[in-house]
Formats: C-alpha cells, structure tokens, sequence
C-alpha cells in the first residue's frame, strides 16, 4: 500500500510557487493497478519520485508497504559514465538482491553483447532502454512504477519484452504515466487525475479519461472517439 499523507511540494516560477502536490492525501491500495493522469507540466514524474522515494516533499509524508521499483521509463536510473554491468551490480546492491544473478539476466535478456561491459554514455537510446528495462523486470517488485515506458528493439524483442513484462505485471501492482488511452485501458481499470495539486481518484478509467480531456480542452472540450481510441 502506497499513502500519501497531507504531501506539499512546489517549484518556484517567476517568484511564485507552481503546486505539484498541495496538502495532497492519497491511497493506493496494494495490487492497485492505477493510470495517472495530467497536464504537461502537471506534475507526474515529480509525484511518481516522491513514491518511489527518489525526491522528498516539501511538507507530509509517503508511506509505502511492499517493495517498489523506481519509475521505469526510458533513462531510468542509469549513470552514463558506468558500463552496463556497473550499474546492474548498483542497484542488486540498492535493492538487496543477489548481484551475480541479476547480471547475468539483464546481461543475456538485454542482448547488448560486448557493450554490456562499455560506458553507458556510448549507447544508443535503445540499447538504455533496454538496459533500463532488463534491470527493473529482473527484479520482482510488488508495485512498478511507470513512465512514459515504450516498446523497443525488433519483434522478436518485444515479443519477449512482452511477455516478461505481463508476467511481473500479473502478480504486482501498477501505478502508469503514459499519453496513450489505449495503453492505459489495456493495463488499468481506474485512473487519478492530478491538476493544480490535487489528485482525485476515479474507479472507473473511462471517467478518468473524460476527466482528464475537460482538463486539456477546458470549455472546447467535446468527447471524441478517436481520443478515446488513441
């Protein structure tokens, strides 16, 4: 279980505070499978760091039960001055598992090959996403956190991408930022809404989605099927 409590945090802009979260209390239940929504510059990476632990609040606390990964997307947690194998054996030692056994999963599932052993600063953007990738599913978390996570390498990788990633997916709980409706129906059953600091949950994700599309259009707001459809 994931609980926020009374959480404040704000960024300074033109001598006024911008609200990323204000006096926000909050529960994610455990195996909740949440989609979070909003506004560019909302702030939902910033509220998914204050869960995962990597960013303090200003005010209020997070209380978090269980294990729970750091916001996956395509950078993640990856230092670019160490090669792919150094920053496995960084987080085995971060999280407490065993060092040897998650580097040879991310080494054989990632298929960097020689590169595995080279600075991250000399990959390509695919290459980190799937060392970013190998890393967070060689580890079994009981809520993932994820950001913006998109599909790389050619079929035969996604495919097992895929799989591994439905497998972790089917016994954890999911807290998802993504611009795509379809992939949030597809994961998600319910949906929050942030805006102007406040978080309001929504059972059903179509109401979330609806909700989330007044937020964007204001007034203009008119339903559409191809946003719903992505």
């Amino acid at each position: 279980m994931i609980r926020l409590e009374h959480v404040t945090k704000a960024y300074w802009y033109q001598g006024r505070p911008k609200y990323i979260a204000r006096d926000l209390s909050a529960v994610f239940p455990t195996e909740a499978r949440v989609a979070l929504m909003g506004r560019n510059g909302a702030g939902k990476s910033t509220l998914m760091a204050m869960i995962a632990g990597s960013l303090n609040p200003d005010s209020g606390r997070v209380r978090v039960s269980g294990s729970i990964s750091w916001p996956i997307g395509l950078t993640g947690c990856i230092h670019p001055e160490l090669t792919g194998g150094q920053n496995v054996k960084f987080i085995a030692r971060i999280y407490g598992v065993d060092t040897e056994e998650l580097v040879d999963f991310v080494a054989d599932f990632a298929e960097l090959g020689v590169n595995f052993n080279q600075p991250v600063r000399t990959y390509s953007s695919g290459m980190r996403a799937r060392l970013n990738f190998g890393m967070s599913m060689g580890i079994k978390f009981d809520t993932y956190l994820l950001d913006e996570v998109s599909a790389v390498g050619d079929a035969g990788f996604k495919a097992k991408s895929k799989k591994l990633f439905d497998e972790r997916m089917s016994n954890a709980g999911v807290i998802m930022v993504s611009h795509s409706p379809r992939m949030m129906k597809s994961m998600c059953k319910t949906g929050a809404v942030l805006e102007g600091g406040k978080l309001t949950f929504y059972d059903d994700i179509e109401e979330a989605l609806d909700r989330h599309s007044r937020n964007l259009l204001g007034e203009n707001y008119k339903m559409s099927k191809e946003f719903i459809d992505d």
